[in-house]
């Protein structure tokens, strides 16, 4: 009786060596890396679910616990590099930073015709209190052509109609006011801030309002001479011409002390950190100068609602303590190009000379004669130079 076999036929092994995996990277130096090692993150640390803050996690199944109030799941090496926010350079930061709330709006005012009004009624009311308690005098009555009346006496409620009528004619005629324009009120209650007023003519105000003018023209100051310096660190002393105006009235008023005072400061600062030419210099330096001074100005001084136009030096000159030294170095520097200059002159004017007098023939120079020549009519232009530079 044969018996079958049953056995799984086994799989040959292959032979010869077992080949290797393919290297992903390799080159003269590195022969393999392994792949994990290109993507791999600092071990962030685990967090640990406490309590009401899980929700269905399972332990041992390696499912990632879910939290409550995030939106979005932990990553764990996941291989996605962190992302860091890019700083903002120093020189890019203003100055100054205000409080962001406090920006211009406009105030709520009335016509001027509501605030007469509201005035002649209260004049009105008290005039009609007084007929009715009986002291108006017998000439404002007949002048007013009001029937005769005894009058009931200075009671509680004629002193109460005076004291309304009063009120009203205070209020009516106290909160007339006139904008003018390029000026401005900034109006505060009780150190809060109330609004602006830019309109024209005549206006209503609440007279309870604390009123601050402020002058938004176009405005030039010149500054006094400031300390500075150029390339090379020389000391200098600048005046800078600015040309500005206040764009926003409650940041300028509300968000420093004095606005004049704080863009003197600024363009102080900016003058003692940016280079100013030395005085003679190019008019392209000067430019140059001028808007980068009026960049960084305008920079600082918009933190408080001040816009700078321009911000130009309009006079350069050397500290008293280096004009002396500089003045000498100045002149000798002047002198030297001007004998530069001469001797470039006498130099052309020698060689064109010699090369015409040989070129049409009228003399034939050998070399000893064509140097004395040359020393001759050399010596003869620079005492003529020489004569006519003074």
């Amino acid at each position: 009786m044969s018996t079958t076999d049953t056995t799984t036929p086994q799989t040959p092994e292959p032979e010869g060596p077992v080949p290797r995996p393919v290297r992903l990277i390799k080159n003269e130096a590195t022969t393999e890396i392994p792949v994990h090692l290109l993507f791999r993150d600092e071990p962030e640390p685990r967090p640990v679910p406490l309590g009401p803050a899980v929700v269905g996690s399972r332990a041992g199944t390696g499912e990632q616990p879910r939290f409550r109030g995030t939106g979005e799941q932990p990553r764990y090496r996941t291989g996605e590099q962190p992302r860091f926010r890019r700083p903002v350079p120093a020189r890019d930061r203003p100055l100054a930073e205000v409080d962001p709330a406090l920006v211009e709006r406009p105030a709520r005012v009335l016509p001027g015709a509501a605030g007469v009004a509201a005035g002649a009624c209260g004049a009105v009311g008290c005039v009609a209190a007084s007929w009715w308690a009986g002291v108006l005098p017998p000439l404002v009555v007949d002048a007013l052509r009001l029937p005769a009346y005894a009058g009931a006496g200075l009671g509680p409620a004629q002193w109460a109609a005076y004291a309304g009528a009063g009120a009203l004619g205070l209020f009516g005629f106290g909160g007339l006011a006139r904008g003018r324009t390029g000026r401005a009120w900034v109006l505060g209650l009780f150190g809060r801030y109330r609004g602006t007023v830019r309109r024209t003519g005549l206006l209503w105000v609440n007279p309870l309002l604390l009123r601050r003018r402020v002058d938004v023209r176009l405005r030039h100051w010149r500054s006094e001479p400031m300390p500075a310096a150029d390339g090379n660190g020389v000391a200098l002393r600048v005046v800078a011409l600015v040309v500005w105006r206040v764009r926003d009235t409650a940041r300028a008023t509300l968000g420093v002390e004095d606005h004049e005072t704080y863009l003197r400061e600024c363009v102080e600062a900016a003058i003692a950190r940016i280079p100013v030419e030395t005085p003679g210099a190019g008019r392209g330096s000067v430019e140059a100068a001028g808007e980068a001074l009026t960049r960084r100005v305008a920079r600082d001084a918009g933190a408080i609602g001040l816009e700078v136009f321009s911000v130009q030096p309009v006079r350069v000159e050397y500290a008293p303590e280096v004009a002396a030294a500089m003045n000498r170095r100045r002149i000798a520097a002047l002198d030297a190009q001007q004998r530069a200059t001469v001797l470039t002159s006498v130099v052309d004017s020698v060689e064109d000379t010699v090369t015409r007098l040989t070129m049409r023939g009228l003399v034939e120079l050998d070399d000893y004669e064509r140097k004395a020549l040359v020393k001759d009519l050399t010596v003869a232009f620079c005492a003529g130079r020489g004569e006519q530079s003074p």
